[in-house]
């Protein structure tokens, strides 16, 4: 049988983040006609996962008055998201199949820090994807997880048994935290403040640049 994309698991893990990216731009748009506020807070949700922010995504949700079913339904699905185009983002240009220069780069920032944890991870196979994955630290998360899973070479029902497990453990870690702060110390905004902070921090001297060169076309 001819050799297609579709027949590789990076295939399929695209062509699901396209589907799954598809209809997140239905719901933000159909939300966009009928509810304005809660397209604002879906795209916001999106973005803080983008860069890096699970748990501000969920902080979100939170201070929106979201519950939590539908708070940790979302959040998981953005999880979801990001890792079937990461992952399949990384494999195919590992295995030279996307050859654009600046995701080669993009692809290779990732690695790097997958390789970092690499070695930590492989002797606990699974359990240690999965702990990654939950563990609510800077450079931890389904997106790197997934990819030490594929250099570790763990199956792909494997990887991402324990990618998604992890993850959607620690949504649930998160929300459940930050609602008992909510109910009985309303501390969550000051939290929620100091985690945006940090999930902005790497983006500083980015951020910086665009406001310089805002300033700068001001001045012309």
């Amino acid at each position: 049988m001819k050799h297609t994309l579709l027949n590789t698991i990076e295939g399929r893990m695209l062509l699901t983040g396209i589907l799954l990216s598809l209809l997140l731009i239905a719901l933000i748009g159909f939300f966009g006609i009928t509810q304005i506020q809660t397209a604002k807070i879906l795209a916001l949700v999106l973005v803080a996962h983008s860069f890096g922010g699970r748990a501000a995504g969920i902080g979100l949700c939170i201070l929106n008055g979201y519950g939590a079913l539908p708070t940790i339904v979302y959040n998981f699905y953005i999880e979801i998201l990001i890792v079937c185009f990461t992952y399949s983002g990384f494999v195919l240009s590992t295995t030279n199949y996307l050859k654009i220069e600046w995701f080669k780069k993009l692809m290779d920032r990732l690695a790097e820090k997958a390789l970092e944890n690499k070695e930590k991870i492989k002797p606990f196979g699974w359990i240690g994807i999965f702990c990654f994955v939950m563990a609510p630290l800077p450079v931890t998360g389904p997106v790197i997880g997934s990819i030490i899973g594929y250099m570790i070479r763990l199956s792909p029902f494997r990887n991402f048994s324990a990618t998604f497990t992890g993850t959607l453990s620690a949504i649930l870690l998160w929300f459940y935290c930050f609602d008992f702060l909510e109910q009985r110390f309303h501390m969550i905004q000051y939290l929620f403040g100091a985690i945006v902070i940090i999930v902005l921090i790497p983006y500083f001297k980015q951020i910086k640049k665009i406001f310089v060169s805002r300033s700068d076309i001001k001045k012309d």
